[in-house]
């Protein structure tokens, strides 16, 4: 495995990450900036082309400055899934919020999980190890397995919903209701050719992708803001933590994957603000341009790409953007490979992202449409992962990890540290139950009756469930120590 000292400073050769500041030795050569994206760019892809297969223990090349961090983050932050969901904001829990609320609750949500998400590059980043690996650190290599299952299903859920997505986009720019089979394949087939190259492909999406997708989105902006945005709850801010909560669960998600990104970057601080600027950014700008879109077409999601094509050559903009939605499957499938090398270490990760890429491909060609349980698939999402986050951050920086994880094939189990997370996903599910089937939502439910619980408005979901593991992990810190040193 590589190194896991967290020891070592994050702040060390911080300021070569940064827009005009001196490289140190070893760092992108002098010369014109496109110079030295290009060259990096070869450094890493020779990396990637070497003939030593790509295991799990391979040293990760430190590649990535701010600058790529920012435009690889910012371009997972607009999503065309941001956009047609705008509604679950709009309306969390069954209240349809002013303007001026959902716009806000955009914002702190964003930021608040954006701020969990780069919490999670900075350990990345630290120890040089993938998202899933990590986690030996904290349960063990065994008790690890399960967070990474839970992940690659996830994971592969996503991808499949961004290929479906991909293919109606489309459709839809080709004004088509037919060869769905063709742009299924063709998302597959690129997908699967940038999971294969990584960096490759990062230091692509910072020189050309991430411009196209900034011109686009300015594009959007003015064309619909020149054509005024009703606002269909005036005053109303009933509801607004629900709606925030879902903005945090949407930023939630890349939780999982952020290490598999930032174990690249050259240093923690670079990975913490590429990661948190570039996100948050994006994402704010992606929801409530969906939200302009939303209101112009009536409120309802399924129209809501006809307010960018209804504007003058907002085809030819929207063409732009649905081609970018690959690196939201490219997100899913080399992370989905990452995880699995979890599991199967001895295994290449160029084998399992071209495996990966087909079964993605295949599973979407056999799929119509996701049936319409985004928003609590949102909330299973967080009330899974914002607990673990709150067990993993307080246990690298102020437990165990202190003093270095173990992150080898035979690190100890430390069951212990099994029960604040659970804590905080019962947390979450009691005041927030997700609506998955009728019978889970039923038990927790029954759950607030027999403790005479009523949800509150303050009573965030994701903010509870983060606070109570974290303190119940900071207290467990010295049994966790010595656990994890048996």
């Amino acid at each position: 495995m590589p190194p896991a000292s967290p020891s070592s400073s994050p702040d060390a050769n911080a300021s070569e990450d940064f827009p005009g500041a001196t490289p140190p030795a070893g760092g992108a050569p002098t010369g014109t900036a496109a110079t030295a994206v290009l060259e990096r760019a070869e450094r890493a892809e020779h990396v990637e082309h070497v003939e030593a297969p790509l295991v799990l223990d391979t040293e990760p090349p430190r590649t990535l400055r701010f600058r790529d961090q920012f435009a690889l983050w910012m371009n997972l932050g607009v999503s065309l899934i941001g956009f047609s969901t705008a509604a679950t904001v709009l309306g969390a829990r069954g209240s349809e919020l002013s303007l001026a609320a959902a716009v806000t609750a955009i914002t702190v949500g964003t930021a608040v999980g954006t701020a969990m998400l780069g919490v999670a590059a900075v350990i990345g980043a630290r120890t040089g190890a993938p998202a899933m690996a990590n986690l030996r650190g904290l349960f063990g290599t065994r008790l690890s397995y399960l967070p990474t299952v839970l992940n690659i299903v996830q994971c592969v859920g996503w991808g499949v919903f961004e290929l479906l997505t991909i293919s109606a986009s489309a459709q839809t720019v080709a004004h088509t209701s037919g060869y769905r089979w063709l742009f299924v394949l063709l998302a597959g087939a690129l997908t699967t050719a940038l999971t294969i190259w990584p960096l490759g492909s990062i230091a692509v999406l910072r020189r050309f992708v991430a411009g196209a997708v900034a011109v686009a989105m300015v594009y959007f902006t003015v064309q619909l803001g020149r054509q005024g945005v009703p606002d269909p709850g005036a005053g109303n801010w009933h509801g607004f933590l629900g709606a925030t909560d879902a903005m945090i669960a949407v930023s939630i998600s890349f939780v999982p994957l952020a290490a598999d990104y930032t174990r690249h970057s050259r240093t923690p601080r670079s990975a913490f603000w590429g990661s948190f600027s570039g996100y948050t950014i994006a994402q704010v700008w992606c929801y409530v341009l969906g939200l302009m879109a939303l209101l112009q077409s009536d409120g309802d999601p399924n129209r809501i790409f006809d307010s960018f094509l209804g504007v003058w050559a907002g085809w030819l903009f929207l063409l732009v953007l649905v081609l970018r939605e690959t690196d939201q499957s490219f997100a899913n499938v080399y992370s989905t490979a990452m995880s699995v090398q979890n599991l199967l270490p001895k295994v290449d990760r160029r084998v399992l992202s071209g495996a990966i890429g087909v079964l993605i491909t295949v599973l979407a060609l056999q799929i119509d449409e996701f049936t319409d349980t985004y928003y609590g698939f949102l909330g299973l999402i967080g009330s899974v992962f914002v607990p673990l986050l709150a067990v993993l951050a307080v246990d690298y920086f102020l437990g165990a990890g202190r003093h270095g994880w173990n992150l080898s094939a035979d690190a100890p189990s430390r069951w212990l540290m099994l029960l604040p997370w659970l804590l905080g996903f019962a947390v979450y599910q009691f005041i927030a139950p997700t609506a998955v089937a009728g019978w889970w939502t039923d038990f927790w439910t029954s759950a607030q009756e027999a403790l005479h619980f009523t949800p509150r408005e303050w009573t965030s979901a994701s903010l509870f469930a983060f606070l109570v593991p974290a303190l119940v992990t900071w207290a467990l810190t010295p049994l966790s120590r010595r656990g994890a040193r048996g």
